[in-house]
């Protein structure tokens, strides 16, 4: 089957020019940088704590066949059954058969990044399970049918009025009443009784505990707890990547967490798990699909060092501009653009040239990632591949060409001034420059620096 490549310009195109979203989009996930970086100013030993968190992870990761041998072998003795997925098919099929054999028809769930990439909720759909999401942001995107815009804020991209006009058509609620306060009360009203009889529960894992084989939800609203210990089964999923080796190294994580996702101290519910409650089920589902691989990758393993706090996100300007949504893919942001290609690299050949390369990205990242080089390393290894459109090729090959040949792009500098003085506007700005549909040529020089220092530098030197 033939892949078309994200169209992400198109996208953040289309965002864009709701003016109101992209404008409230950018003030807000600005805000939650600002306030991470008040968090960073307060706490002294700050850089120590994100060297100490790389180094764990960089540890465990270079060890993590032990790690996970020692997490199943601690967890199977606390009475946690747990199941190793290769890829998303058969994480869908193993949560399917626990399902099946508990007679579960209703499943609620807490916020899980790894159930969207493996896209269970339609599979589950498919075989008689309705899945409800019980995170507010989760909730309102699977109401509107749209994946989650962000890592931590799912539906950050919206207005409150939008929401109100949402639950309006689910609810009954009022199209015109968009305080905040009313909106959640909708939705916490909604959602009690889905709760309270529901056949089981489902949650994500922040951090799992290779020592103790127990694991660690992280949320603001409660509804993790509510959907692991109300139901008599739960099941809980995670990639691979996401195990440190002892207790005493989570403390380093929820410190920084919170600080770097949202700029506050410490979730509001910071859950350990480590044993089914008595007359209860629990299950850990391991998953794998491409850690492994991309494990293997020299220039990109170091990627999944990543905590899933968005602090890349909510920092660069490109998504903060353009939307979640544009990605066109579960992971977003900087981490999304080098994530993604790792499932698929055709498919997402676009999201690493959605960058700026400022770096900004590297610099506010918990566990530091060198997520803008590898943005680079991305570009040059889909130029390698032939992933670049026919377009960009073509034009970086002449640009090569120019670029290679000193005399020739002095030449060629010369005609672009003079022709920039006499060339009519729609010859430069038309269909065939994308590049100048947003942007405006700075106006010709007299005078190159180049020829400037020829001339007041080496005659007269």
């Amino acid at each position: 089957m033939k892949v078309t490549p994200v169209n992400h310009a198109k996208a953040a195109e289309e965002f864009i020019k709701d003016t109101s979203h992209e404008r409230f989009h950018d003030k807000r996930l600005w805000d939650l940088r600002q306030k991470r970086d008040e968090q960073m100013h307060a706490l002294p030993e700050w850089q120590e704590l994100r060297s100490l968190a790389s180094q764990i992870k960089e540890h465990t990761l270079t060890h993590l066949p032990d790690y996970l041998e020692q997490f199943e072998a601690n967890a199977t003795k606390n009475g946690i059954h747990v199941h190793w997925a290769v890829d998303a098919a058969e994480h869908n099929r193993i949560v399917g058969e626990i399902l099946k054999k508990h007679g579960v028809r209703s499943l609620i769930k807490s916020k899980s990044m790894v159930t969207e990439e493996c896209e269970m909720a339609p599979y589950l759909a498919q075989h008689g399970v309705c899945v409800i999401e019980t995170d507010l942001g989760e909730r309102i995107q699977q109401l509107d049918k749209q994946m989650p815009s962000h890592i931590v804020v799912p539906a950050v991209h919206k207005l409150a009025s939008d929401v109100a006009k949402l639950f309006a058509k689910h609810y009954n609620t009022d199209p015109d009443d968009d305080d905040p306060h009313s909106l959640a009360w909708a939705q916490r009203l909604a959602a009690r009784p889905v709760i309270l009889s529901a056949d089981a529960g489902m949650t994500g894992v922040n951090f799992a505990v290779a020592e103790t084989g127990s694991f660690v939800v992280c949320t603001n609203e409660g509804n993790a707890d509510l959907s692991a210990t109300v139901p008599k089964l739960h099941i809980a999923t995670l990639g691979i990547e996401r195990l440190v080796p002892r207790m005493a190294d989570l403390g380093v994580f929820i410190r920084l967490l919170s600080r770097s996702a949202l700029g506050s101290p410490i979730t509001q519910y910071t859950t350990h798990f480590r044993a089914p409650q008595k007359g209860s089920e629990m299950h850990v589902v391991l998953v794998d699909n491409g850690r492994s691989h991309r494990l293997g990758m020299k220039d990109f393993w170091t990627s999944l060092k990543c905590i899933r706090c968005g602090a890349c996100m909510n920092t660069c300007p490109v998504y903060r501009r353009s939307g979640g949504l544009s990605y066109g893919a579960v992971y977003s942001g900087p981490i999304g653009a080098i994530i993604d290609p790792t499932f698929n690299e055709r498919k997402y050949s676009t999201l690493p040239f959605a960058s700026t390369m400022n770096g900004s990205c590297t610099h506010v990242c918990p566990v530091k990632i060198n997520i803008h080089e590898q943005l680079y390393q991305w570009r040059r290894v889909l130029a390698e591949h032939h992933e670049l459109p026919f377009v960009k090729r073509e034009m970086m090959r002449m640009a090569g060409k120019l670029l290679g040949q000193p005399k020739l792009y002095r030449a060629a500098l010369r005609g672009a001034e003079t022709a920039l003085s006499v060339v009519p506007r729609v010859l430069l700005y038309n269909a065939m420059n994308p590049w100048g549909k947003n942007r405006e040529l700075p106006p010709p020089v007299s005078q190159t620096f180049y020829a400037w220092y020829q001339e007041n530098r080496i005659k007269k030197g």
